[in-house]
């Protein structure tokens, strides 16, 4: 509209001096131009009294363009950061510009907890929800947000699932759950999910959904408080060797890579890495491998040992 308006002044101003004037096209144009936008040049040629009155005219409309001009694109301004669209586009650009993320559906109690631990090892992370006051607390925490229901294909897409390494689903909902878990399974076949399940029937549905994992949180903390009473020190011992920076000492499952494969356990035994265990499929460990047993590609290592070394050797 705005280049519109110009090009009809800009035309009209050009073709009035040139029948006022009798000037040719040139000279009527670039008056035209010097008088719209204020500059204030000499005139090209003397002019008659019409010619003036035109110019008059032609002023106080190129005045009215700029100040019109001005008052629009400020109110499009204002109208933009009253309505959250400026921080609406830019929270869509960080979360598009993320990689191997972790995505979180649902900021409720068990989700808080979730994402604290994920702060706490420093993963890039996006929360889904569809309550405007677990969105606002998770913008008050300083995450990336994504409203709507996870359920849905775009919502998910949005918060970048098909790029994304982990879904974790701690609704409140275990119907909810597990259709997320269905809905971002079939949008990332290589997707690990985690879903919350509120007992062992809904576990079951969630594997059979195409989670990685279920856990319940009733369970948990029923076998952690009987862990805590019986075996207090073991317990405490794993909670600070998981806490990064906690002790130099640290727990952590590492991929075989190609750097790593072909190697053998007495190799990173004489590096100050200790294999508790391997794992060659899921829910398949190896226990206390022996010194001459052959690291594979895609294996995983449950490894413990110098937090420094091994933190060392996952970069």
């Amino acid at each position: 509209m705005w280049a519109g308006v110009l090009t009809v002044i800009t035309v009209s101003g050009s073709v009035g001096y040139m029948l006022i004037e009798h000037w040719n096209w040139f000279d009527a144009l670039y008056m035209t131009v010097i008088t719209i936008s204020t500059t204030g040049f000499k005139e090209v040629h003397p002019m008659s009294r019409w010619g003036e009155a035109f110019t008059m005219m032609l002023s106080l409309s190129g005045v009215f363009l700029i100040f019109g001009t001005v008052g629009l694109v400020a109110e499009a301004v204002m109208t933009d950061a009253r309505s959250g669209r400026r921080e609406a586009r830019k929270m869509a650009k960080d979360v598009a510009s993320l990689r191997d993320h972790v995505i979180v559906c649902g900021y409720g109690r068990v989700g808080t907890h979730v994402i604290r631990e994920l702060d706490r090892d420093g993963k890039d992370l996006v929360v889904v929800d569809v309550r405007s006051d677990s969105l606002r607390r998770a913008l008050d925490d300083g995450h990336l947000i994504v409203p709507g229901d996870g359920t849905s294909d775009e919502v998910l897409k949005k918060a970048g699932v098909e790029r994304a390494s982990v879904l974790i689903t701690c609704i409140d909902s275990d119907a909810e759950n597990v259709y997320v878990t269905l809905t971002a399974r079939s949008l990332n076949p290589k997707l690990f999910i985690v879903g919350r399940a509120g007992n062992k029937e809904v576990a079951a549905k969630l594997m059979h959904a195409g989670a990685d994992r279920a856990v319940s949180p009733y369970t948990m903390a029923g076998r952690r408080m009987v862990e805590l009473a019986l075996r207090p020190g073991v317990v405490e011992f794993i909670d600070a060797a998981l806490s990064r920076g906690q002790l130099e000492f640290t727990m952590e499952e590492l991929e075989v890579v190609a750097n790593l494969a072909g190697r053998t356990v007495g190799e990173l035994r004489a590096r100050g890495i200790f294999t508790m265990a391997i794992q060659d499929s899921p829910g398949h460990y190896e226990p206390t491998p022996p010194d001459d047993r052959v690291l594979l590609l895609g294996e995983n290592l449950l490894v413990s040992g110098s937090s420094e070394i091994i933190h060392g050797l996952e970069s």
